[in-house]
C-alpha cells in the first residue's frame, strides 16, 4: 500500500486473539453414597462375614424357645453330611428336623438330611442365593420354626410387608390431605405461633415422642411425622436435621430409658424371670437424664442454625428457603372445611396412636386390673394402613377432589413414599442373610464369654456393651430381649448384680443402636423422607451418642456397685 506521496508502507495487522484458555475442570468432590448404596454395601459386607462367623444354635427350652445357657454348639455343614461327616442334632421347639425348604431346592444341593438332623449350607452357590434373596426376603420372607427365612417356607411372616404397605397408606393419607392446602396452612399458623418460642415447641414435641418412646416404644409408628415436621422446622429457620432429630431423639431417648414399654422391657423382665416394675427407678432417672439431654442437645443446634445459616450440617437449599418463607408469609386464615380437614387427619394419627399403645398390658402391671375403656383387639401396621388409605377417600370427598382426583391423588402419594418404603425392605433383607447364615447365636455365645467371670460393676458395664452388636444383628427390641436375656439373667446371678440391672442394660443397648444403625427402617426411611443423607445424621448424632454411651455405663456401674 501507498501513502499520500507514493512511498510504500507496510501496516501492521492486529495480532490474532488467542482462543481462551478451557476452563478448569471443577475438582470432583466426594458425595456420601445414597442410602440405597449404603444399605447395599452393609448387606454385602454381612453376607461375606457370613463365610468367616461360625454358624451355631443354642438349644431351646420347649416351655419358652428361649435358648438354655450353655448349650451352644456349632452347626455342622450339610455338605460335609453328604460327604459322609457326622451330624450335629440341635432340637429346638416345633423343630421339624430338615433342612429348610429353600435349602432343599438351592443350586447345587444335594443332601436332604435326615430328620433331628440341623445343618447349614456352606457352598458359595447356596450362599450366592441367600444374597440374591436378600431384598424378596425383606418384603415377603416367610420364618420357619427352625428360624429360617424363606418364601416357600411355613410359619411367621418376617418380611416387612406390613411396614412396607403401612408408608406407603400413610404416604397416600399426607398427600390427599395436603391437596387440600389444610397441612400447609396448619403449619404456617402454627409457625407464626411459635414465631419466637420455637425451642419451646422443640422441647414439647421431644417430650411428647420421648413419652411414647418410654410406654410403649414408639419408633416405627414415627415414620408419618417426618414429612410434616420438615416444612415446620424450616419455617421456623432452622434446617432439616432439626426437623429429623425432634423425632429420632425424642423417641430414641425414650427408647433407651423404656419404663413400662412392654416390647423390650415387658419381655425382657419376663425372660429374667422378674417384675416389669423392679429397676423402675433406675430407668425413670435415667429417662430423665437422657431425655434432657437429647432436648438440650436439638435446641442448641437449632438455635446455632438459627443464628448462622452456615453452621447448618445439611444446608438449607434455596428452595427449601422459599418454600419456608412462603408458609410463614401472608398465611391465609383456615377455611371451615380445611379445619374439618385437620380435625379428621389428628383423630386419623391419635386412633393410630392409641391402637398401638397395649393399653390392657400396661393397667395391669400398674393396677393389677384390665383398661377401663374400651380398646382394639388387634391393632397393628395391616389395620393401621387400611386406616390411612380409607382417611384418605374420606379426606377427598370432604375436600371435593372426585373420584378421579381422589385416586390421582392417593397414588401419586404412595408413588412419593415408594423410595423410603423400599429402604426399609432393604435394611430388612440384610437381617434375614445373618438370620439365615445362624451368626446371631455365634455373637450372643462370643457375648457369654465376654462377661462371664467380671467384677459386678464391669458386668453391668459389659452387659450394655455386649448387647450393642446383638441389637445390630436384630432390630426386634422384642426378639432381642427373648434371645439375650436367657443367657444374661443367669450370669447376672454369678456376678452378683441385680437382673433388673441386666434388663436395663439391654434396653438401654437396643435403643441406643436404634438411633444410627443402617439396618433400621425407621432411620433410613426418616431420613429419606426428611431428605437428610446418612453421613450427615452420622455427622450431626456423634457426639449425643457420646455423651449417653458414657452416661448409660455411669448409671449402670455406679447402680451395681452400690446396690
Amino acid at each position: 500500500m501507498t501513502d499520500s506521496r507514493g512511498t510504500a508502507t507496510l501496516i501492521e495487522r492486529p495480532p490474532a486473539e488467542q482462543p481462551p484458555a478451557p476452563p478448569e475442570a471443577p475438582k470432583k468432590r466426594f458425595r456420601f453414597p445414597t442410602a440405597f448404596t449404603v444399605l447395599f454395601l452393609v448387606l454385602v459386607l454381612v453376607w461375606v462375614a457370613s463365610f468367616f462367623v461360625p454358624a451355631g444354635k443354642y438349644k431351646t427350652d420347649p416351655a419358652t424357645g428361649s435358648p438354655v445357657p450353655g448349650t451352644y454348639q456349632k452347626l455342622a455343614s450339610c455338605s460335609a453330611i453328604a460327604a459322609g461327616g457326622t451330624a450335629l442334632v440341635v432340637d429346638s421347639a416345633g423343630e421339624a428336623g430338615g433342612a429348610p425348604a429353600d435349602a432343599q431346592s438351592a443350586p447345587g444341593a444335594t443332601v436332604t438330611p435326615e430328620p433331628g438332623v440341623n445343618c447349614v449350607d456352606t457352598s458359595f452357590t447356596y450362599r450366592f442365593k441367600q444374597l440374591w434373596d436378600a431384598p424378596p426376603n425383606g418384603l415377603y420372607g416367610v420364618e420357619a420354626t427352625n428360624g429360617f427365612v424363606g418364601p416357600w417356607e411355613g410359619g411367621f411372616l418376617y418380611g416387612s410387608a406390613a411396614i412396607f404397605l403401612f408408608v406407603l397408606a400413610v404416604g397416600a393419607f399426607i398427600t390427599v390431605t395436603m391437596k387440600t392446602e389444610a397441612i400447609q396452612t396448619g403449619i404456617g399458623r402454627l409457625a407464626l405461633r411459635f414465631r419466637a418460642s420455637g425451642y419451646v415447641l422443640i422441647a414439647i414435641l421431644m417430650t411428647i415422642f420421648a413419652i411414647g418412646g418410654t410406654t410403649y416404644g414408639m419408633w416405627e409408628e414415627t415414620l408419618g411425622f417426618f414429612v410434616l415436621l420438615a416444612p415446620l422446622a424450616l419455617a421456623l429457620h432452622y434446617d432439616r436435621i432439626v426437623a429429623a432429630s425432634i423425632i429420632f431423639l425424642g423417641a430414641g431417648s425414650g427408647v433407651i430409658g423404656s419404663t413400662v414399654n412392654p416390647f423390650s422391657t415387658g419381655v425382657a423382665s419376663d425372660a429374667a424371670g422378674i417384675s416389669i416394675g423392679v429397676g423402675m427407678g433406675l430407668r425413670i432417672a435415667l429417662w430423665v437424664v437422657v431425655v434432657a439431654l437429647a432436648i438440650g442437645y436439638v435446641i442448641w443446634y437449632a438455635r446455632r442454625v438459627n443464628r448462622d445459616p452456615a453452621k447448618s450440617i445439611v444446608g438449607v437449599s434455596p428452595d427449601d428457603a422459599a418454600d419456608a418463607q412462603k408458609l410463614v408469609s401472608d398465611v391465609p386464615k383456615l377455611t371451615g372445611r380445611q379445619k374439618v380437614v385437620l380435625l379428621l387427619f389428628a383423630l386419623t394419627f391419635l386412633t393410630m396412636i392409641y391402637g398401638f399403645i397395649p393399653w390392657n398390658d400396661l393397667w395391669q402391671e400398674g393396677f393389677g386390673k384390665n383398661f377401663p375403656l374400651p380398646t382394639f383387639s388387634d391393632f397393628y401396621f395391616p389395620e393401621s394402613a387400611a386406616l390411612f388409605l380409607v382417611m384418605a377417600v374420606v379426606i377427598g370427598l370432604i375436600a371435593r377432589l372426585g373420584e378421579e382426583g381422589t385416586v390421582t391423588t392417593i397414588v401419586a402419594g404412595a408413588g412419593d413414599f415408594l423410595g423410603a418404603g423400599l429402604i426399609i425392605v432393604l435394611a430388612r433383607g440384610i437381617t434375614v442373610v445373618m438370620k439365615n447364615a445362624y451368626m446371631t447365636d455365634t455373637i450372643l455365645h462370643w457375648m457369654e464369654n465376654a462377661v462371664s467371670g467380671s467384677s459386678s460393676g464391669a458386668f453391668a458395664i459389659l452387659a450394655f456393651i455386649v448387647n450393642i452388636p446383638i441389637a445390630f444383628l436384630v432390630p426386634s427390641s422384642s426378639g432381642h430381649a427373648a434371645l439375650v436375656m436367657p443367657i444374661l439373667a443367669p450370669l447376672a446371678d454369678f456376678a452378683n448384680v441385680s437382673r433388673a440391672l441386666v434388663v436395663t442394660a439391654f434396653q438401654s443397648a437396643s435403643g441406643f443402636v436404634n438411633l444410627v444403625t443402617p439396618t433400621s427402617a425407621v432411620i433410613m426411611g426418616g431420613l429419606a423422607l426428611s431428605k437428610v443423607g446418612y453421613d450427615k445424621y452420622l455427622r450431626f448424632v456423634w457426639p449425643f451418642l457420646a455423651v449417653v454411651f458414657v452416661v448409660v455405663c455411669a448409671f449402670l456401674g455406679i447402680s451395681a456397685a452400690t446396690s
